[in-house]
């Protein structure tokens, strides 16, 4: 496989299912990273079940793709099922947590702000003043 492109770790130009590329191992959290850039990242993680990630928070929204298996996903307070082929948005800087009722394998893109973007909350200087 040779590594060319920005998504690295997986063969270009060819049809691919991402649940053969990362294996459930037991009782493991496993990633595979793919694309780690400061605005853009994009994992595949696997949980056997009974693993968790625990509660966290992140810059950027974060979409969950559940390739196969069965999650729950915390998000601030609430708990939603989420099950191969759903995907879920884990909005920015809101706790969030994931526990594997059954293994489960996943795609995770994870979008952050570019650092030229103004955070929320600032005012911004009309283009002639910066």
């Amino acid at each position: 496989m040779v590594q060319t492109g920005f998504i690295k770790k997986l063969p270009h130009s060819e049809v691919i299912d991402l649940r053969n590329i990362i294996t459930v191992e037991e009782q493991q959290v496993s990633s595979l990273t793919l694309v780690q850039r400061p605005n853009l990242a994009m994992t595949l993680l696997s949980l056997d079940k009974g693993s968790s990630i625990g509660g966290h928070s992140s810059p950027g929204d974060a979409m969950v793709n559940i390739l196969s298996g069965l999650a729950h996903i915390t998000i601030a307070d609430k708990e939603y099922s989420v099950q191969a082929g759903e995907s879920i948005i884990l909005p920015a800087n809101i706790p969030h947590a994931l526990y594997a009722s059954e293994a489960f394998q996943m795609l995770l893109i994870v979008v952050k702000p570019d650092k030229k973007e103004v955070k929320l909350g600032e005012k911004r200087l009309p283009p002639q003043d910066r």
